[in-house]
């Protein structure tokens, strides 16, 4: 059978100021589309599906329409868990409705799901804390799926009974894990876990959370580690980092599937995908990724010249970027101008004066007994080492004097 594995799609999430629900749209139907493409029978969406708990209708709206037509009528099983930017109650609310529709929410850990038989379609055969068995039409091998949705602290101690989180996290984690997969996941099915944690390689690399990320990881308390995992897992579908990567530390595949769009300019660069992963029962699975193509790529770009600047800007009207600008002066407004009219795109313009730091280090002492235009134009000299220019200092002067009548 073939499963697509997707996850962190932060829908109704901005880029500072930036809107990327248009973008959100695209990417999505890609997903769709791959899905149809590679007729998978299976889709893992694995936590994250909003940016706040709260997102806005048209980030809901767009969760709903997307998981429907990934369903397929119900022929293809959805099953998208509780990241740590969910709701889980918004995550459980619609479960009873949405599994006639093909979709299994899970917000919670433990969260029990009732059989069901959906028309035409699939059948959730067994449940039980975290777990679930699925009978697909065209295979007489049932798909088992051990889920974590994200838990806080509070939500691990109801749930989970840990109130110890350095000392427990892992052993409670792996002694639940190997409970359900000693009781359901023989060697006749294909058995998946589906987990939204910071996990990683025991004595591995510290992965980063990225840029704008709600950090799970503290200290090294809330680290989970692939070595707990049970060893009738044939593959381990994980949310929460940004970036494609198998984190490894088990015999079968441990893959971040990544977001889809980069969402932080510390994602800039990283190529965005969904994992493909074919499975039998018994064997090791095999897995690919597909590329996705939509979406405004994020850029940290770095110049001296404004006229470079504004050329680049301009052959890449679809970029988002953040632009590092190094001159020896003060930017003027009309370099700006120029800068903001030759692209929409700009999140973040970074001013950098090269000799900066060696003229504050040699910085003349400032005479605090002058007028505070005077004052003004020592500091400003002090600062970026140049005389104030007309068109700043009538402007300061536009902003004292009202002031000033403000006052009075």
């Amino acid at each position: 059978m073939k499963i697509l594995h997707t996850g962190d799609w932060h829908l109704g999430k901005k880029l500072d100021f930036f809107s990327r629900m248009e973008e959100q749209k695209s990417v999505l139907e890609e997903i769709c589309n791959i899905a149809e493409e590679e007729q998978v029978d299976a889709v893992i969406v694995a936590g994250d599906l909003f940016d706040a708990f709260n997102p806005p209708v048209e980030a809901i709206d767009l969760l709903y329409k997307t998981l429907k037509k990934l369903s397929n009528n119900g022929l293809r099983p959805v099953l998208a868990i509780a990241g740590n930017h969910d709701s889980p109650d918004r995550i459980d609310a619609p479960d009873s409705l949405a599994r006639e529709c093909g979709i299994i929410f899970m917000g919670y850990p433990n969260t029990t799901i009732e059989p069901i038989q959906v028309e035409n379609g699939f059948a959730i055969t067994k449940s039980d804390l975290g777990f679930i068995e699925l009978r697909l039409p065209k295979y007489s091998t049932p798909l088992r799926i051990l889920t974590t949705p994200f838990a806080n602290e509070i939500r691990l101690k109801q749930y989970l009974g840990i109130t110890e989180k350095e000392q427990q996290l892992n052993e409670v984690l792996k002694n639940n894990w190997r409970t359900s997969a000693d009781k359901y996941a023989d060697k006749y099915g294909v058995n998946l876990l589906v987990t939204h944690l910071y996990m990683l390689n025991r004595g591995g690399d510290i992965l980063e959370e990225p840029d704008g990320e709600k950090p799970i990881k503290i200290g090294h308390a809330d680290i989970v580690y692939s070595d707990g995992i049970p060893l009738q897992i044939q593959y381990t579908a994980l949310g929460h980092l940004h970036r494609f990567q198998n984190i490894g530390g088990h015999h079968a595949p441990v893959i971040y599937s990544g977001s889809p769009l980069a969402y932080s300019f510390s994602e800039a660069g990283q190529e965005k995908k969904v994992v493909i992963i074919e499975a039998e029962a018994n064997r090791q699975v095999q897995i690919k990724s597909r590329t996705l193509q939509s979406g405004r790529r994020l850029y940290r770009k770095r110049f001296e010249q404004i006229d470079e600047a504004v050329m680049w800007l301009q052959s890449h009207p679809n970029a988002l970027v953040e632009l590092t600008l190094l001159s020896d002066t003060f930017i003027s407004s009309q370099d700006l101008k120029r800068i903001h009219a030759a692209h929409d795109g700009i999140i973040h313009i970074i001013p950098i004066v090269k000799q900066q730091e060696m003229l504050l280090a040699s910085a003349q002492h400032i005479n605090l007994e002058q007028d505070i235009e005077d004052l003004f134009k020592d500091y400003f000299k002090s600062k970026y080492g140049q005389e104030v220019n007309k068109e700043l200092f009538s402007l300061f002067n536009e902003v004292l004097h009202n002031t000033n009548e403000s006052e009075d």
